[in-house]
């Protein structure tokens, strides 16, 4: 299995990592290490490549899976549990519960405090972006934090109309350094890397770092819902080893 762990200076405790499409039982369109159930794939199939990811990987338990709507839900767990949770969030300060957001274009947020005692992991599209997740998220931290930005759409992919503008330099007149112009009037590219610095920065966040792999450009990696339509989703893993 593939694991694309990141590169940040996080304690020796904290524990992430984010799949890739690659390995993995499902067929076409969803071949691959697919890990959403919601998207048309065979349930069977799905639950078969949960277990051998967390089979291939140095999981303490199962990952909590997250019923995930564009929301600013951000749930806290204190032990690891096999329901499906309501939220695009999860937070912890427990051992051994993995933290998990699934994805296919939109941000896996990772985050950490310095002491390694909190950790979480949000799912962050656009909208639940502009509307404050990862506030959220921030504030279930005490201490410094850091975060890690997985696998997403990059800023050559994204093409957006100006709603998507307006949402964004409505709270931060800065946001509008994060959208270029394209030639079709009223379409812009939008950068959401720095889109979710800027909304980490205001919220305290000053260490941010980036995978910088484009979920769109590489199609044998990652799945990609703005590039394919019918999908599967990888993920991004994050805990606190005991």
């Amino acid at each position: 299995m593939e694991m694309i762990i990141p590169n940040w200076p996080a304690p020796n405790k904290v524990k992430a990592f984010a799949s890739t499409r690659v390995g993995g039982f499902s067929r076409a369109p969803y071949h691959g290490l697919n890990l959403g159930d919601h998207v048309g794939d065979d349930a069977a199939t799905v639950d078969k490549n949960r277990q051998w990811l967390f089979e291939h990987s140095d999981m303490p338990s199962k990952p909590v899976w997250l019923n995930q709507t564009h929301s600013t839900v951000v749930l806290e767990l204190s032990e690891p549990t096999m329901n499906v949770l309501d939220a695009d969030g999860l937070f912890t300060s427990s051992a051994n519960v993995v933290c998990s957001a699934m994805t296919a274009d939109c941000l896996p947020v990772l985050l950490t405090n310095t002491r390694g005692t909190q950790v979480a992991a949000v799912h962050a599209g656009w909208r639940g972006l502009a509307n404050g997740i990862v506030e959220q998220a921030v504030a279930k931290f005490e201490g410094d934090v850091m975060a890690w930005i997985g696998p997403a759409i990059g800023a050559e992919a994204f093409e957006v109309g100006q709603d998507v503008v307006d949402a964004f330099t409505r709270f931060e007149s800065q946001a509008t350094n994060a959208f270029s112009p394209k030639q079709v009037q009223g379409k812009w590219l939008a950068n959401m890397n720095m889109l979710v610095t800027q909304r980490l920065n205001k919220a305290g966040v000053n260490q941010v770092y980036y995978s910088d792999l484009c979920t769109v450009e590489d199609k044998e990696r990652f799945y990609s819902y703005r590039r394919d339509g019918i999908t599967g989703r990888q993920a991004s893993f994050i805990w606190i080893e005991e």
